[in-house]
């Protein structure tokens, strides 16, 4: 039975009497620990959403609750949940309210009467998360638009909240930085953290995301999987979005017989093997080596005779052992598709990944072998 983190229960919700309501009847409920994709055009009410499941704007009707309760607004009830439940919003200057950034960060955490040494740690660690450690005592001001986003990042994943709401996290940000918060979004989940995004673009969305929600005109319009919906071409448009290019690509192909329709690909190398595979039939082994925050990399590929391949990087912990140890990267960003790509070509791959996030890297391996597109060995060796 799924358990529900947030609930909209017929929420309404107006920014002033008169007004047009912004949000009309919405019903909405978040499973713990699902990924969630918020979808919609701009002015859809995403944004005010969040906002309504913050217990930043109380609803004007209908019932917001939070694990299975009511939300309460009172002040004290309010502070407790927004400790909880974190948002970050798109333009970070709506988030940024001291001179620098290790006291900007620390704010959150300063406001739940945390110890200083904790608060310390916990900025420390957001930083890294972002890489944004070598700005520590920089000040706001001097920080481009990019790095000023890292910092809300920063500041959000310092509270550790159990619900993180973003929206709209990759606007604005150049594409490696674009993948570095996915990869930050899927450790988030993978470590119990309930992750709920927003976006209107469906390729970033489609390639994580288990369940989707779509809001149109201050309505939600569908919850649920998101092939039933994208195979729905009018509701796609009335809604104001596209279709993902790799579903597109799977349903033309399946439409003139080149492939079935089921399983769905979510990723490139997934529609790549389901289309073409490998035509040797020779497939690369995915080694997957775990480690720790403060491994020596170049020692542990040695040991293990790992030397000579393709390596990937993925996960915190890794990229911290990578800091330190100064080890050789092909795949710095996106390490687990670029490594699973190698293997369809027939050759050897390593990953350095962290522990909790092995599962997300062997991910696409997993599908191609169980559709019977490719036979790609996974070796997960932990350091």
């Amino acid at each position: 039975m799924t358990e529900y983190v947030l609930e909209a229960d017929h929420v309404s919700y107006r920014y002033d009497r008169k007004g047009p309501l912004v949000l009309n009847d919405v019903n909405m409920r978040i499973g713990k620990g699902v990924k969630t994709a918020i979808l919609g055009a701009n002015g859809a009410g995403k944004s005010t959403l969040f906002s309504v499941l913050n217990a930043l704007y109380k609803p004007d009707e209908g019932t917001v609750l939070f694990n299975g309760s009511p939300v309460s607004y009172r002040h004290k009830n309010i502070i407790k949940m927004r400790s909880q439940v974190s948002i970050l919003f798109q333009n970070p200057n709506d988030m940024l309210f001291r001179p620098n950034v290790e006291q900007d960060v620390a704010y959150g955490p300063e406001n739940m009467k945390l110890p200083k040494d904790e608060i310390e740690r916990r900025v420390d660690d957001a930083l890294f998360a972002v890489g944004m450690s070598e700005f520590k005592k920089s000040p706001i001001m001097k920080l481009s638009y990019g790095q000023r986003k890292r910092i809300t990042l920063a500041g959000v994943l310092a509270m550790e909240p159990q619900v993180l709401i973003m929206d709209e996290p990759t606007a604005g940000l150049d594409p490696q930085m674009a993948y570095e918060v996915m990869e930050i979004a899927e450790q988030l989940h993978r470590t119990g953290v309930t992750v709920i995004m927003s976006s209107h673009d469906t390729n970033l969305t489609y390639s994580w995301a288990d369940e989707i929600h779509v809001m149109q005109k201050g309505k939600c319009v569908y919850s649920g999987a998101p092939e039933p919906f994208y195979s729905d071409k009018t509701s796609v448009y009335l809604s104001g979005l596209l279709c993902p290019s790799v579903f597109l690509m799977n349903q033309g192909l399946s439409s003139i017989g080149t492939v079935d329709t089921e399983p769905f690909p979510r990723a490139q190398t997934q529609i790549s093997a389901k289309i073409a595979g490998n035509k040797s039939g020779k497939f690369g082994t995915l080694n997957i080596l775990t480690v720790g925050p403060d491994a020596d990399i170049n020692e542990l590929i040695a040991q293990h005779g790992l030397e000579g391949m393709s390596t990937g990087l993925y996960g915190l912990s890794a990229r911290s052992a990578q800091h330190k140890s100064k080890a050789g990267i092909d795949f710095v960003y996106n390490g687990p598709e670029n490594c699973t790509m190698k293997c369809i070509a027939g050759n050897d791959a390593l990953l350095i990944c962290d522990p909790v996030m092995v599962e997300s890297a062997k991910a696409s391996a997993d599908f191609i072998n169980g559709g019977g597109y490719g036979n790609i060995s996974v070796n997960i060796i932990n350091g």
